[in-house]
């Protein structure tokens, strides 16, 4: 018979992801019994994988052995970790662009997140570029973070708008310029980390963000219409700098972004010269 022992409290424990060290060591055991090729550092998939539980990481590293054994390698390499890491981010790998017009918008979409990433200070480095499809995107661009991602600067954070969030050559042929951002960043930097000429006050309501729609409608109807007019105010300001921080980038830098798209179009795929 099995005797089960109900108790009245019931305690969670909630146990939070790994930082970079806790990913190296998780990465150690889930390597021991694979053959990894010399040039793979489990300490630079540490750094690549921010945000990876255990269970993610040990699904990376059993996925690249199976991608090794398909191929007919003996050994880990890093092809098969990037491909680990790309499908368990991004999702499968799906049918490559055949129509020449829209692989070119894309070759051009993701260059220009990649050289307005690198010409903006305090943004993380450039991992790849590729026009290999996954999940719903057509391309990718790919950064490698720092150390700790929930550590972030003003910098850091403008830079992700002007080389993420916000990037708007449409084509080619410059017919038009577009804002592409979700407002997230410039958002958060306003209304709660104090990023701006509001203040440095957190002006977020904590039940803003309450799973209960009441809760959520309370905070809302809490602040005042001038606030709040202030708040989208300093909201457009930051997308309108990091806008013509993005306009200047791609202006004074145009040949080259049309090399690297004549490259990227052929290799479908490039890295940097010296990667971080």
């Amino acid at each position: 018979m099995k005797i089960e022992k109900i108790s009245l409290l019931h305690e969670q424990v909630t146990v939070g992801l790994p930082d970079v060290r806790g990913r190296e060591e998780i990465l150690k055991v889930h390597s021991n019994n694979k053959k990894l090729d010399k040039d793979v550092s489990l300490s630079v998939i540490a750094m690549r994988t921010p945000g990876f539980s255990g269970a993610d990481l040990a699904n990376l590293m059993n996925e690249a052995a199976i991608l090794a054994g398909r191929r007919g390698k003996d050994k880990i390499t890093l092809k098969e970790i990037d491909d680990s890491i790309d499908r368990i981010v991004a999702g499968m790998e799906g049918t490559k662009m055949t129509d020449g017009k829209n692989k070119i918008l894309v070759a051009y979409h993701e260059i220009g997140h990649a050289v307005c990433a690198t010409l903006t200070p305090g943004h993380d480095p450039v991992q790849k570029v590729t026009l290999i499809p996954r999940g719903q995107a057509r391309g990718l661009t790919w950064f490698i973070p720092g150390e700790d991602p929930t550590l972030i600067s003003k910098q850091q954070l403008f830079s992700r708008i002007v080389g993420a969030d916000l990037w708007g050559i449409r084509n080619h042929h410059w017919c038009s310029w577009g804002l592409t951002t979700d407002h997230s960043n410039s958002k958060t930097m306003v209304t709660m980390f104090g990023m701006s000429e509001i203040g440095p006050w957190a002006l977020t309501d904590p039940a803003a963000q309450s799973s209960d729609v009441v809760l959520r409608m309370l905070a809302r109807n809490s602040m005042s219409e001038k606030l709040a007019e202030d708040i989208d105010a300093s909201v457009r300001n930051i997308i309108e700098s990091a806008y013509e921080v993005a306009k200047n980038h791609v202006r004074n830098n145009r040949e080259a972004i049309d090399k690297l798209v004549e490259v990227l179009l052929e290799k479908e795929t490039v890295t940097p010269r010296n990667p971080p």
